[in-house]
């Protein structure tokens, strides 16, 4: 997978998983328990990994093949 189409979908799963998160914040999802158990323990985590990986995916990658040589 090309680099460019690897952080394009990356960044659009953290776009749109960050919506639920915002409807926790701002609207009444906090107060729905399946929805917010979703928000915690799914949406949440995913979101903060893949900001990681954008972040510092580079990093990772370059760690990866020096170990695995």
């Amino acid at each position: 997978m090309a680099a460019s189409l690897e952080r394009k979908l990356i960044r659009w799963v953290h776009i749109l998983l960050s919506i639920p998160v915002v409807g926790y914040i701002y609207g009444p999802v906090a107060q729905i328990p399946n929805a917010a158990a979703a928000v915690k323990w799914v949406f949440f985590p995913i979101i903060a990994l893949s900001g990681f990986w954008l972040w510092k995916g580079y990093w990772f990658k370059k760690k990866y093949k020096n170990l695995v040589k």
